[in-house]
């Protein structure tokens, strides 16, 4: 007994919907870390991760352009006043990581930094 085609487009329809909100809750999910970067300092200065759960930093600058860079953890972004930075990070090691401006932002830019520290 053939299917009629109405009841297939519906069929097909209603499970492309479907994968597609699956899709979308999984990325609601994930955990959202604010870093504020202003004149020589980060907030929060430390940050706590899990090993292996995904993460979306978002950064952001008050002041001026300010960089994050944590070599350990290969990652690296500009933050821009105005503007959020976002940048998944899903923390494969355990530790604690240095983070630090790496774009020069004034006198006392070599005192910004932080650390990310990954819990197992």
């Amino acid at each position: 007994m053939p299917i009629p085609r109405r009841r297939c487009a519906l069929f097909l329809l209603m499970g492309i919907l479907g994968l597609g909100l699956l899709g979308r809750s999984g990325a609601e999910e994930r955990p959202i870390v604010h870093i504020t970067a202003k004149r020589f300092e980060y907030e929060p200065p430390v940050v706590k991760l899990k090993k292996g759960v995904p993460v979306t930093i978002e950064l952001t600058a008050l002041d001026r352009q300010h960089g994050f860079k944590v070599p350990q953890l290969g990652l690296r972004v500009d933050a821009w006043p105005g503007e959020t930075t976002r940048v998944e990070l899903i923390p494969d090691k355990s530790g604690t990581f240095e983070f630090v401006c790496d774009v020069f932002c004034g006198s006392g830019h070599e005192d910004m930094d932080g650390k990310i520290i990954v819990e197992e």
